[in-house]
């Protein structure tokens, strides 16, 4: 359970975008379009996360608690329209861990069926 009395496993499974950026923000706070790029640049480019899901997911994930939105700092000058810049809640890291704890499990299986081959050691 967290702080907020909420059992992160009752938020399982995640759908891919919510658990991408949940991944993308780690410890830090990001606006949308570099939750994007951080995500991208921590795959490789392997995996993205699309802009149409993105700013509705962020919105929903603010709803249930596993982000936070936060005031802009006071040194972003993008010119444009003020951006909206969200961190991961506690919440939010725990239910990203119970989500990987889950996967890790499937990837176990996949690997005794030999669908992937053992992890480097």
């Amino acid at each position: 359970m967290t702080s907020k009395g909420r059992d992160p496993q009752d938020l399982l499974p995640l759908s891919q975008p919510v658990f991408r950026i949940l991944l993308a923000l780690s410890d830090q706070r990001l606006h949308g379009y570099a939750v994007m790029q951080a995500f991208a640049d921590k795959t490789g480019g392997r995996a993205r996360i699309l802009p149409g899901t993105l700013y509705s997911s962020l919105a929903r994930m603010v709803e249930d608690g596993l982000v936070e939105e936060l005031d802009p700092p006071h040194d972003d000058n993008s010119g444009g329209p003020q951006r909206r810049y969200y961190r991961r809640t506690a919440l939010g890291k725990a239910v990203a861990r119970a989500e990987a704890e889950r996967l890790s499990v499937l990837l176990e299986v996949a690997r005794a069926e030999q669908i992937l081959p053992e992890s480097p050691k």
